[in-house]
């Protein structure tokens, strides 16, 4: 007996099978183009999210500089308050001692 011959491909089979392929393989480049999009998308929204507590975090180092110039006002001012009761407390002490020796 003869081999049966194969059955030839009809042209609009083919056809189908490659744009089928076609189809395929664009519908692939389409969503991973859509993942790229959606990452840098994504990857816009972090920094600008990064930006944002950036100037935040500089606004706050701003705010802290600025409380401890203010302390170190106050930290002279006690120092100097601190000094001058000192010398009173030595002064008041003479003039104790100075009274004690005059009512003896």
């Amino acid at each position: 007996m003869m081999a049966a011959p194969e059955p030839q491909p009809r042209f609009g089979q083919s056809v189908k099978g490659l744009l089928s392929e076609k189809v395929g393989s664009c519908s692939g480049d389409v969503i991973t183009l859509t993942r790229q999009v959606l990452k840098g998308s994504r990857s816009q929204e972090l920094l600008g999210q990064a930006a944002r507590n950036m100037v935040m975090q500089e606004d706050a180092i701003l705010h802290s500089e600025d409380s401890l110039r203010k302390m170190s006002i106050i930290t002279t001012h006690l120092q100097y308050q601190q000094e001058a009761i000192q010398k009173n407390v030595e002064h008041s002490r003479n003039l104790q001692d100075q009274l004690r020796h005059s009512l003896k």
